[in-house]
Formats: C-alpha cells, structure tokens, sequence
C-alpha cells in the first residue's frame, strides 16, 4: 500500500476551521493501492487539536515546544511515512480529488517531481475569488518558477499551500525553509529549481481568508523582515542553481 502523507502544522486552532479541513480529507477518494495519512504536529503542546479531531486512526498527532510553522513542519515531516507529502494549513480545505490528482500526475510520469493546482480564496462571507496568474496546465521546466518570482516582484504564479512533492527532493532541500514565514515559498522555489514540476489547472485547495490567519498578521509583511527572507530564499535558489541545476 502506497502512502501520501498529508502534513498539518496546528497553533492556536479554530475548532471550525480545523473540523472543516479533516472533513475535506475524509471525503478525498483515492486511487486503488492508495491510502492517506494525516500528520497533525502542534506547535506548543495545548492538546487542542487532539480534543478538536475525531478518534481517526489515520490521523497522528504529535507535539513540539513553540518553534514556529516551518519547524513545526519539518517535525511533522519526521514523523511521516509517506512517499508523497501534501502540506494542508490548519484552516484550508482539500476540494473533491485533489488527491487522487496529485497521485495520478505523479504516478503516472516519474520525472516530474512536485505538483501544484489552483487555489481559491475563500472569503469569510462564503464566496471564493480566483488567485493570480494560474500558468497553463502541464509541465513546469526547474527554473521556471525562479524566473517568474525574479521578475513578478517576489510574488509565485502558483499557490505554495498547494504543492505535494516526492519525499526525496523534499528532503533533498531541507524540508521547509527556516524563515519567519514564507517557509513554504522558499521551499517550493528551492524544489522547483532541482525537479519538474506539473500544475493541475483543477481547484485544489480553498485557502481561507481570515483576520486570525498568520499571513494577515503584521509581522508578517513588515518590511526588514520581508526583506531578509527575500534575500535568504534568492540567495539559497541561487547557490542550488550554481552547484546542481536547473535540470530537466
């Protein structure tokens, strides 16, 4: 039996938001031989995602002392069984096959390493809005994405919460990247410069906009910050570049 893992970092957890993205992986579907681990790691040992979810035995839980989202992440990354890592946040949900199109893009051609799909904003009234620039469906050459964020002002034409990657370019780049946010941005464009990636033009993801959501937070967009983790994730694509791609 083949294992995609699916990886959550949880602080702080609203119980709805949290409910709603288990129920968004208890209705994927997946292909035959395929089985879905949730790999729930909290960040701070409060137990509530534990007194949140249900008794599934497909979820594991496990705790670290308060480190932030990337290495919460990678915690959570060490405990996984998965060939396949899907990252879900804690307040986003899966659409209907997301999963199985991951696995079927991936399965069925082995040089492409990562995947990514489109992503909905959803809005606290309900409604959804498109986000970015979606590139065509298919292939992504390793650079691709480099090229786009060097010249879009450090913004990515595909959604980072998106991404399922093979565990061994994954590894290969260091798990998440040890920034104070945009830790799922360097890290995809870290993957992308080493390995082929294929975007889905199907929703994947429905990527909740909210007061409570780290990305809205001050901090996260505060310009000395920013700008550090800018140089840190250029300089990083920059050094893989040199020493071992891009490669096709």
């Amino acid at each position: 039996m083949n294992t995609i893992s699916v990886i959550t970092a949880v602080h702080n957890p609203e119980a709805e938001f949290l409910a709603a993205a288990y129920a968004s992986l208890a209705a994927q579907n997946l292909p035959v031989g395929w089985r879905w681990e949730w790999v729930v790691q909290e960040d701070g040992e409060s137990g509530a995602a534990r007194a949140i979810l249900p008794g599934d035995p497909r979820i594991s839980h496990g705790y670290n002392a308060h480190g932030g989202v990337a290495i919460t992440r990678n915690l959570a990354l060490a405990r996984a069984a998965g060939g396949l890592i899907k990252n879900l946040d804690q307040d986003d949900q899966l659409t209907e096959g997301t999963l199985a199109r991951d696995i079927a893009v991936l399965d069925a051609d082995p040089d492409v390493q990562w995947t990514a799909s489109r992503a909905l904003d959803l809005m606290p009234d309900g409604t959804t809005a498109a986000f970015g620039d979606d590139p065509p469906p298919g292939r992504l050459r390793p650079g691709r994405i480099l090229d786009y964020w060097h010249t879009h002002d450090y913004r990515l034409p595909v959604h980072p919460a998106t991404l399922c990657i093979r565990r061994p370019l994954l590894m290969a780049v260091g798990g998440w990247m040890a920034v104070p946010g945009s830790d799922d941005a360097g890290m995809l464009i870290a993957a992308s410069v080493l390995g082929v990636g294929h975007f889905i033009g199907d929703v994947g993801l429905l990527y909740r906009k909210w007061p409570g959501q780290v990305s809205a937070q001050p901090q996260h967009t505060e310009a000395a910050s920013w700008n550090l983790r800018m140089r840190l994730i250029r300089e990083r694509a920059a050094a893989i570049t040199e020493f071992f791609g891009p490669r096709s």
